[in-house]
């Protein structure tokens, strides 16, 4: 069998893990603790169960999961990947992100090549980590991610009636924002945050009672999960997809923030803002009034969930970002 690394796992995983206490529960909480303590004797089952040999684990990584470089029997360059039970459990994990990188079957998305949902484990096509659009001066990142978003969205017809297993794991995203509303509705929201916090309720239901065509959304796309391929493939791959069936304005309000940081140093950062949505909304042919609702409202979430776990100044940020739109 083939040796295991010596394993640390990356920090950024292990703070992402533990901050589940605060915000989704100590069932959860607990489950993260158990995954992380069982994590080397999971790696080292498969790296021997699939004839793996490790190169290095990835650092600083991912949030929810660890992956570890690999060379397959054959010499051929891998990228091993196991899911930890972040807001959904190990096998859901596993099987939903399996189905999506199934049905791309590599067309725009990095490869699957195999899968154990049990383990919560996926091998995976080795792309180059270190290289993803966020490298690109930010008008060619954003022409790219258009066109990469664009090979994604499959109609949901189709992917419900392709048999691919977990596709009927697959949540929309009425149920995946349900949840979410009820956190939104909770004590963790801070007081002088809830007249913003009811705007973007209101604009979710709106947005959710008269819906355009649903497709397979990557669910948490933007630049960062786009990355360098070998030659011989698309220039560009997408990673770490957290799927979902929906419309794709939802798709995009995660990538409308994106550099935030950058974006809060710029003159007229609001300004910049909504000529950066427009911008995305006429070039992927999507209602600049819906991209608006489904950027502020994800933002509006993101930002209290980041307080609620501690992380005030991201939050603080992230609701600053929703009142400039």
């Amino acid at each position: 069998m083939p040796s295991a690394l010596p394993l640390d796992p990356p920090q950024r995983l292990v703070r992402t893990l533990a901050s589940q206490h605060g915000h989704a529960g100590e069932e959860l909480g607990r489950a993260g603790e158990d995954w992380l303590g069982e994590l080397p004797a999971t790696l080292e089952r498969m790296l021997g169960k699939w004839e793996l040999t490790p190169d290095r684990v990835v650092s600083p990584g991912g949030r929810s999961s660890l992956v570890t470089l690999v060379r397959q029997a054959d010499g051929t360059p891998a990228a091993l990947k196991l899911l930890a039970p972040y807001v959904y459990g190990v096998r859901e994990r596993t099987e939903r992100e399996g189905a999506a990188l199934a049905q791309w079957d590599g067309r725009g998305a990095v490869r699957l090549l195999r899968r154990d949902a049990a383990e919560g484990a996926l091998l995976l096509e080795r792309l180059h980590g270190e290289m993803s659009l966020r490298s690109l001066p930010e008008a060619r990142a954003t022409l790219e991610a258009a066109s990469a978003a664009r090979r994604l969205w499959v109609p949901a017809a189709a992917v419900r009636d392709g048999g691919e297993p977990g596709a009927d794991c697959l949540r929309t995203v009425a149920e995946h924002t349900a949840a979410s509303c009820a956190f939104l509705r909770s004590p963790a929201t801070p007081p002088e945050v809830r007249p913003l916090r009811d705007e973007a309720l209101e604009l979710r239901d709106a947005l959710l009672s008269d819906p355009p065509e649903q497709v397979l959304l990557h669910g948490d796309f933007r630049q960062g999960a786009v990355l360098a391929a070998d030659a011989g493939r698309a220039p560009w791959l997408v990673t770490g997809p957290d799927p979902l069936l929906g419309e794709r304005t939802f798709d995009l309000a995660r990538l409308v923030r994106d550099r935030l940081h950058d974006l809060l140093a710029s003159p007229g950062a609001a300004s910049a803002t909504r000529r950066r949505l427009n911008k995305l909304a006429d070039s992927l042919d999507v209602d600049r009034e819906r991209l608006r609702g489904w950027s502020l409202y994800r933002a509006v979430e993101s930002g209290v969930r980041h307080m609620s776990s501690g992380n005030r100044e991201d939050g603080e940020l992230l609701l600053e970002f929703a009142g400039w739109l």
